[in-house]
């Protein structure tokens, strides 16, 4: 039985990159509706460290690790395309870990 299925990712963003970084990253960015997409979906929170300049950290939301996995499978060109998109916004991005709820 699946509780429930979330990733963390840890961004470093340059302060001239941030809001196009927020644009992409945030509740309604470009990440968020395509994750919409897939069924299983259940949303992403995007924290930005009060510490430490240009860090962020999102947490995305999925009601089971296979529905998660049937998205990338479905959805890897788009994936990729928008990953790649994205790199020119980053100085470096860390997975944080994956985690049931």
């Amino acid at each position: 039985m699946d509780n429930g299925y979330a990733y963390m990712w840890e961004f470093h963003v340059p302060a001239d990159s941030q809001r196009e970084f927020e644009r992409h990253y945030g509740a309604d960015g470009a990440w968020v509706q395509l994750f919409r997409r897939a069924p299983g979906f259940i949303g992403t929170l995007l924290l930005k460290d009060r510490s430490v300049a240009g860090r962020y950290i999102t947490i995305d939301r999925w009601r089971s690790e296979a529905s998660y996995l049937a998205f990338r499978a479905e959805f890897s060109q788009q994936y990729s395309r928008l990953d790649e998109e994205c790199e020119n916004v980053t100085t470096s991005e860390h997975p944080l870990g994956t985690f049931t709820e």
